[in-house]
């Protein structure tokens, strides 16, 4: 089952990291793969949404409940579609000197076998370009990055 962590350190404040993970609806315009996204519901600390992924022949859209406790921890969790099971979450903290330090966390297996067989030969480099894509776009939104602001993921469990 794929899973996937890593911390970044990003000279974005807790809150716009916070504010950018947490707009669900925006994630079609700039994240690789997303073709839809639709908030069903939202109140002040939690949103439902459905969310559609394409990828060539694929396409599957699942329904999360995420939960908003600002501007700390984003914590998805999964609801209904192509998955056995989905753990995602965010971490803002300020950083020493300014900034943040992120901490991404997902774990996944899809219910299909043959999408799990195909996820998995390219998990890894599918969810760094994923955390890349928060990147830019927070340079979009916020401005460029100072040099050496990110941080090298760390290795997920049961990697070297």
């Amino acid at each position: 089952m794929p899973t996937h962590a890593e911390k970044k350190r990003l000279p974005y404040s807790p809150e716009q990291m916070f504010d950018l993970v947490a707009d669900v609806r925006r994630y079609p315009e700039f994240l690789p793969w997303c073709v839809g996204s639709h908030v069903v519901s939202r109140a002040e600390n939690e949103l439902i949404a459905d969310l559609t992924i394409g990828f060539k022949l694929f396409r599957e859209t699942f329904r999360s409940r995420v939960t908003l406790e600002r501007p700390g921890h984003v914590h998805v969790e999964y609801l209904t579609g192509p998955f056995r099971y989905l753990n995602n979450h965010w971490h803002f903290a300020p950083a020493p000197g300014g900034g943040s330090e992120i901490s991404f966390f997902v774990d996944f297996e899809f219910k299909s076998r043959l999408l799990q067989a195909v996820i998995g030969t390219v998990f890894n480099e599918a969810v760094r370009l994923m955390v890349r894509a928060f990147e830019r776009r927070a340079m979009a939104l916020y401005g460029r990055e100072r040099p050496g602001a990110g941080l090298a993921p760390r290795p997920s469990p049961g990697q070297g």
